[in-house]
């Protein structure tokens, strides 16, 4: 299987909604152009992987992160890493990584991501420990602010850990 990894440009994006309509990982149309734009005023980089005319996945860095640690510290984020289920556990996930990671490595010491805590993300977590991510030691985070402890928050796709990669 020969995956082709590129950047994200218009030409991808009538593929990429429709390899992702129907499944639990929708994509749409104004999100990509959205990344398109954000790509051309050197805010990310988006990466797109395609087997032959399928698209496979896709994964952002952002280059000024949201999350406060990462900002103040000069720490780009992997962000929206996707693989389409039909795609899943074929090592698309870790090749659009390595491709990030190699990227980052040209302006950045450091790469950062974060990740879900509960079950559906289970083998993104798997994924990025095995490849030498480390927590950044600052805890759980709900909408990039910090969750202290008594505290009770929603577990949902906000709640997450940020983990950190040095290159």
């Amino acid at each position: 299987m020969i995956v082709d990894i590129s950047v994200l440009h218009d030409e991808h994006i009538e593929a990429i909604v429709d390899g992702t309509r129907g499944s639990n990982v929708p994509r749409h149309g104004e999100y990509l152009k959205m990344c398109i734009r954000e790509n051309q005023e050197k805010k990310r980089i988006t990466f797109v992987a395609f087997i032959g005319y399928e698209f496979a996945g896709m994964v952002n860095l952002i280059f000024e992160s949201s999350y406060p640690y990462f900002k103040n510290n000069y720490i780009p984020e992997i962000n929206d890493l996707l693989v389409v289920p039909m795609f899943r556990n074929q090592g698309i996930a870790k090749k659009l990584i390595d491709e990030t990671e190699r990227f980052a490595s040209n302006s950045y010491i450091r790469v950062g991501l974060g990740v879900g805590l509960y079950k559906d993300y289970g083998s993104a977590q798997r994924l990025y420990f095995k490849n030498g991510y480390i927590p950044d030691g600052n805890g759980l985070m709900y909408n990039n602010s910090e969750v202290n402890p008594g505290n009770h928050v929603r577990v949902d796709d906000d709640l997450l850990i940020y983990l950190y990669k040095y290159l």
